[in-house]
Formats: structure tokens, sequence, C-alpha cells
């Protein structure tokens, strides 16, 4: 296992080298010019401009600004924010918590209904219940995100007032006090919710019919004719069978929930790197738009490999 993973990290720096490649030329190719974030901007004489952007390396050749560019990324150096005038990194670091603490949220609260709800319906297929929990995901597999926030703010905020529709907190809360987090808490459910809706469906829907048709395998059958108690046929053969395809979903969501809160932060207003990156691209924030794009990236290749790894872990027989 250890072996794989190291082949597997291996693999992943082409890809990251390809990835990185890809957006610096998507930057370059966006309309605007970065250059003009960084100068004076009531300083208009042509010679004061040749001047900086001989001074940054904006007339040196794409390939040299690239190797330049990427040099300083390895060194943990992604530029200076254009908008924010202070180095990306604390830009980023600065709301990276908020969207860690949402897509943490969003993943609880998908796992825990997903499971309820999919082990119920695989148990007790084609009952009321069954098709009620049916039209649930059905529903939440069709239905945009973005409709499913708006539907959301107008019912729970607006109608009957649970929960707030902006914001990560309620300005002037003390941060170490039991009160801020609950007011965290408080703020995060409605997008967390939005943001998961759609993997919550899924998830549920596929457990459901790995349950039915692990249900109806030999083992089982064997399992049934020797005398085995039902609820270790159901919790040892069926369900821990049935959890092998989730894992793969686990592992793809540790990227897109934090690139899916994109569209939710944006509608709930909640300050998170989602809202950041479509505040840099209407401003044209290019240093943090790359810099968010890599990291997107990462944290889909990661998900891959730690979904790989856990392969291993529910199933045995995928470690030799």
């Amino acid at each position: 296992m250890l072996a794989y993973t190291f082949r597997r990290l291996l693999i992943m720096i082409p890809m990251l080298l390809l990835i990185s490649i890809i957006v610096f030329s998507l930057a370059k190719l966006m309309p605007g010019d970065p250059f003009t974030g960084e100068i004076d901007p009531n300083n208009t004489d042509p010679e004061y401009i040749e001047e900086m952007r001989e001074r940054l390396g904006y007339n040196d050749p794409i390939p040299i600004q690239y190797k330049r560019w990427m040099t300083d990324a390895i060194n943990g150096d992604f530029g200076k924010s254009t908008t924010y005038k202070k180095p990306v990194t604390e830009v980023i670091l600065d709301r990276l918590p908020r969207t860690i603490f949402l897509a943490a949220s969003a993943l609880i609260i998908t796992y825990i209904i997903a499971f309820t709800l999919g082990m119920y319906s695989g148990r007790y297929p084609y009952s009321v219940g069954d098709n009620l929990i049916a039209t649930f995901n059905y529903t939440g597999i069709a239905i945009p995100q973005y409709i499913i926030a708006l539907i959301a703010i107008y019912f729970f905020a607006f109608q009957l007032g649970w929960f707030p529709y902006k914001g990560s907190a309620t300005p002037g809360l003390d941060s170490g006090t039991i009160e801020y987090w609950i007011d965290r808490i408080h703020h995060v459910i409605l997008p967390a919710i939005t943001l998961g809706l759609f993997s919550t469906a899924s998830y549920t829907q596929f457990l459901r019919n790995d349950i039915v048709q692990n249900g109806q395998m030999d083992y089982v059958r064997s399992a049934r004719a020797r005398g085995t108690k039902e609820s270790l046929i159901y919790n040892k053969h069926i369900l821990r069978n049935s959890i092998i395809p989730l894992i793969t979903f686990f592992g793809f969501d540790l990227g897109t929930l934090i690139g899916g809160a994109i569209i939710t932060e944006t509608i709930f207003t909640y300050p998170g790197i989602g809202l950041l990156f479509v505040d840099s691209v209407t401003t044209r924030d290019y240093p943090v738009v790359m810099t968010l794009t890599l990291i997107f990236s990462f944290l889909t290749l990661m998900g891959n490999l730690i979904a790989d790894l856990l392969y291993g872990a529910v199933d045995p027989r995928i470690r030799y």
C-alpha cells in the first residue's frame, strides 16, 4: 500500500504541472491586464507605465513569465493580490477556514442523511417510505443548486425566519465564546444543506440500489441457509459491500464540495474562498484566481488518492 501511495503521488506531479500550464495560459488569454492593478492608477505617463511593465516582468517572453510564476509558487509565493494589496496567501488563508467549516458541515449532513435514508430504503424496498425517499432523491438530483439555494432562502430565511440568509456569523460576537460557535453553526446550516443536497440525493439512491442488489447475491442466500441472524447478514455482508461505491464519492467530495461552494457562497454571501473566487474574477485579480484554481485541482487529485486508499480499508481484496 505504501508503494502504491508513492506511485500515485509521483503521478500527481506531471498532472499538476499540466494544470499549472493550462491555468497560466487561461489567465493570459483573459480580457484585461493584471498589470493595471499593480501600478499607480493616477499616473498615466507612458514612460512610467513602460518602466513598470519592464520592472515587473510583463515584457518578458511568456515561457519566462511562466517559469518565474511556477518557481515562486513552488516556494510558496503566489504573488500579490491586486485587489487587496497584500500577498495572495494571506487573502486565501483569511477565507479558507470558513469554507472548510462549510464543506465539513455539508459532508457531515450529507452522510448522516444519505446513510439513514439509504439504509432504510435498501432494507424496505418498494415500500411507501422507499417511494417517498426516491421522490426526494430525484427531486434533489434534478433541481440545480442555485434554484435550491433561492428556494431555501425564501422559505427558511424570509418566510419562516429559522436561519439567516447571509454571512458566516453575527458581527460583534467574541470568537472565543460558545455563543459565537452556536451562531456560526446557525449561519452554516442552510448553505451546508444546499451545498450537500445533490450529493445526499445521489448517495442515498446509490446506497439503496446496492443494498437491494447485494441482498440477492449467492453469499447472502448461503448465509441465510446456514441460519445466520438477519441483522448480522445485513450489517456484515450486505451493508459493508454496499458502502464501497460511497468511498469513491467521498474522495471526490474533498475537492468538489469546496469547488461547489463557489455558487453557494455567492448566493448566501458567505465569505469563503468560493465568494473570493467570484469577486476575484470580477475584479480581474489574476493572482488570486490562478492560485484558487490550482488549489481546487490539487484537492480533486488528493480526493481521488484518498478514495483509492480507503478502498483497501473497506474491501480487503483490493489490498492485494
